[in-house]
């Protein structure tokens, strides 16, 4: 039988068995053997070494679960190019690779061009997951729209409003704008005001909030409510009540303050405090002009 051109290393290897076997394309054969193998060798060492190894690192810095997952993904994908790399190296498919690699980077650069605001959206991503904003759950708030972050992901965060939508965000819009993130620190301060009549007593009705404040079961003792005049208006005193509720959530600041208000409006009442409307008094005159009277009949 005459000689085969085999490729060297591994492949070579098993090329020549094959040829010695009589299997005709015994080079060709053999190299997608040793690069299948190849692959399926650094793949399995990649999950059973590099994945726990991630796993570790990320237990260590305290990240949350969802920026565990994506960079999981991340590793996975890394895992496998870097086993299609080494298994064509392995498999001498040297040539191949090279053209392969003058292919990838025109099409990379191509690929930058049309994909600008998709990486745009990734690297956003990354800074979300590294600077931690807010995580999965919070209530937070950005350009006039309101929600709580059901997931994260490299290039999009979904956010469900408190109208049941959803809503998927481009993570660039997270990143270049004001982000309020109101339950971040695990306390939420509410500023509530009440407007009381010039007549009435001021320090009885600064009494009733703090009063009703201490017995509700969600607002805090510590820091304690308190209550400010802020304002005095064309028609009320304006009395500011200054609340804390803990680990608080969007059902449960409107829960909280309405229950709240409700309570002292029930006291205001019983107290004989007023709520005075707004008043407003028109002045002016109505001219009329061009029009004929009827002749009266005698």
């Amino acid at each position: 039988m005459s000689a085969l051109p085999l490729q060297a290393g591994g492949s070579g290897a098993i090329g020549r068995f094959l040829a010695n076997n009589g299997v005709p394309y015994a080079a060709a054969i053999g190299s997608a053997i040793a690069f299948v193998v190849v692959l399926v060798a650094v793949y399995l060492a990649g999950r059973a070494v590099v994945l726990p190894l991630v796993d570790r690192v990320m237990d260590s810095r305290g990240l949350e679960v969802h920026a565990k997952r994506p960079l999981r993904k991340l590793t996975s994908v890394v895992v496998v190019f870097a086993g299609i790399a080494i298994a064509f190296g392995f498999a001498g498919y040297g040539n191949f690779l090279q053209s392969l690699a003058t292919v990838a980077a025109a099409a990379t650069l191509a690929i930058g061009f049309a994909m600008q605001d998709v990486l745009a959206n990734f690297v956003a991503g990354v800074f979300i997951f590294t600077d931690k904003p807010f995580k999965i759950g919070d209530w937070i708030e950005w350009d006039g729209n309101s929600g709580v972050v059901e997931d994260i992901s490299f290039r999009v965060t979904r956010v469900r409003t408190f109208d049941n939508e959803l809503l998927t965000v481009p993570n660039s819009q997270l990143t270049d704008g004001v982000i309020k993130n109101p339950v971040a620190k695990g306390q939420l301060r509410l500023q509530v005001p009440f407007g009381i009549g010039y007549e009435d007593d001021i320090e009885r009705a600064n009494e009733i909030i703090l009063e009703e404040a201490h017995a509700h079961p969600d607002i805090l003792d510590d820091p304690a409510p308190s209550v400010r005049l802020t304002d005095l208006g064309d028609s009320s005193v304006v009395l500011k009540s200054r609340i804390w509720i803990d680990d608080p959530s969007r059902a449960d600041f409107v829960k909280t303050r309405g229950q709240y208000v409700t309570a002292v409006k029930k006291r205001f009442d019983e107290e004989g405090i007023d709520i005075p409307y707004p008043n407003r008094t028109l002045e002016g005159s109505l001219e009329v002009s061009g029009v004929t009277a009827d002749p009266v009949d005698g």
